[in-house]
C-alpha cells in the first residue's frame, strides 16, 4: 500500500494549480456572463408557423396565416412541414395545403423558411405518419430522404424560398422521437445541398443548453431558441433563465469565428411554456410566463442581443387571444414591428 505524502513544495504547486484554474474558470464566467453586445443595425422581425398549432387551437390555418401575412403584415416567416400530413399514405404525397403556403407566400413577396424532416416544429417534434411508425431505422430514414428530396425538388426555385431548415433541434433531446442519428443528419444536409445549391441549410439547436458547435459544423448558418421564463418539469416548478443577453451574444461571436456561420433566433418566446399543453392551460397559468409585460421585456432582450433576424414562437396564440379572448394587445403591439 502506497501513502501520499504532500511536502510543503507540493502543496504549494497544488494550491498555484487550483488557483490557476479558479482563475481561468472566473475569466469564462466572465466572458459570457459580462458585458454588453453591439446593438443591429437592423432587425428582421418574424413569426413561426405551424398548421396544426392553429388547427389545435380550433381555428381555420389558411385563415390564421393569411392573418400573419395581411394584418400583421410579416414580412420573413418560417413554416413547419409535416410528414404525416403530406404522406399519410405510403408513397402517395398530397401537397395542396404546401403548394397554398408557398403561392401566398409568394404572391406578397414574403421570405420563407422551410423546416423539412421527421423532426419539425411543435410537439410531439417527430410527426411520423401512422405507416413509418413500425419501421426499422433504416427504412426510416431511407423514407425520409425520399420525402426531402420530394420536398426540395417541389420548392426550390420558389421566390420565396430563403433557407432550407434540416430537422428541429437535432441534438436535444426533446419530444416522442424514436431515434437521435447525427451522422444521418448529415445524409439529409447533404441531399438538401446536392439538390439546391442557391439555399443555404440552416440548422437549429437550444439557446439555453448549447453552445452550437455541433450545428454550426454542419449547417451554413445557426438557428437558437431564446426564452425567458419556462416550466421546469423536473424540479415542478417555473424557472427564470438567469442568462444577459451577452451570453447569447458572445457564443455568435465564437461560432462565426471558428466556422463562419451567421447565427439567427428562430424562436423567440413569445407564448406561455406551462405544465400542460397550451391548450389545456388556464389564463392565470398563461400569463405566469407571458402577459404584455413579458413580451416587451422579450422584445427588449432581443435588441439587446444584437441578432439581425428574430422569429416569433407564439403567434397563433396572439390570433387566439384576439378572437376568443377579445384581447388584442400583444398582437398589436407585434404589428408595430412588423
Amino acid at each position: 500500500m502506497s501513502i501520499c505524502v504532500f511536502s510543503p513544495r507540493n502543496k504549494r504547486e497544488l494550491i498555484c494549480l487550483l488557483g490557476g484554474l479558479l482563475v481561468v474558470i472566473c475569466m469564462i464566467v466572465a466572458f459570457f456572463l459580462i458585458g454588453n453586445p453591439p446593438p443591429a443595425d437592423e432587425i428582421t422581425w418574424g413569426v413561426n408557423f405551424s398548421q396544426k398549432h392553429a388547427e389545435n387551437f380550433g381555428f381555420n390555418w389558411q385563415e390564421v396565416y393569411l392573418a400573419f401575412l395581411d394584418d400583421l403584415g410579416v414580412n420573413d416567416i418560417r413554416v413547419a412541414t409535416y410528414w404525416d400530413l403530406i404522406e399519410d399514405q405510403n408513397g402517395e404525397f398530397v401537397w395542396d395545403d404546401l403548394d397554398w403556403i408557398v403561392e401566398q407566400t409568394e404572391e406578397r413577396e414574403v421570405n420563407l423558411i422551410l423546416a423539412v424532416g421527421m423532426k419539425t416544429l411543435r410537439w410531439p417534434e417527430c410527426h411520423l405518419p401512422e405507416w413509418a411508425q413500425g419501421l426499422g431505422r433504416e427504412e426510416q430514414q431511407r423514407e425520409i430522404l425520399e420525402l426531402i428530396r420530394e420536398l426540395v425538388m417541389r420548392y426550390r426555385n420558389s421566390s420565396a424560398l430563403k433557407y432550407w431548415q434540416v430537422e428541429n433541434e437535432p441534438f436535444f433531446p426533446y419530444g416522442s422521437c424514436p431515434w437521435v442519428d447525427r451522422s444521418f443528419l448529415q445524409r439529409e444536409i447533404d441531399l438538401v445541398r446536392t439538390l439546391d445549391s442557391e439555399h443555404r441549410v440552416l440548422i437549429t439547436d437550444s439557446g439555453e443548453g448549447s453552445f452550437w458547435i455541433s450545428a454550426a459544423k454542419m449547417g451554413d448558418l445557426v438557428g437558437t431558441t431564446m426564452y425567458k421564463k419556462v416550466w421546469f418539469r423536473q424540479a415542478r416548478m417555473y424557472f427564470s433563465y438567469p442568462f444577459p443577453p451577452v451570453f447569447y451574444w458572445r457564443k455568435a461571436w465564437l461560432v462565426e469565428r471558428l466556422f463562419g456561420d451567421e447565427v439567427i433566433c428562430v424562436e423567440l418566446q413569445a407564448e406561455p411554456w406551462g405544465p400542460l399543453l397550451i391548450y389545456d392551460l388556464s389564463m392565470e397559468e398563461q400569463k405566469k410566463t407571458m402577459n404584455i409585460e413579458q413580451f416587451h421585456r422579450i422584445v427588449n432582450f432581443a435588441r439587446s442581443v444584437g441578432f439581425k433576424e428574430n422569429y416569433f414562437w407564439g403567434a397563433e396564440w396572439w390570433y387566439w387571444l384576439r378572437e376568443n379572448r377579445n384581447d388584442s394587445q400583444i398582437w398589436d403591439s407585434a404589428k408595430l414591428l412588423f
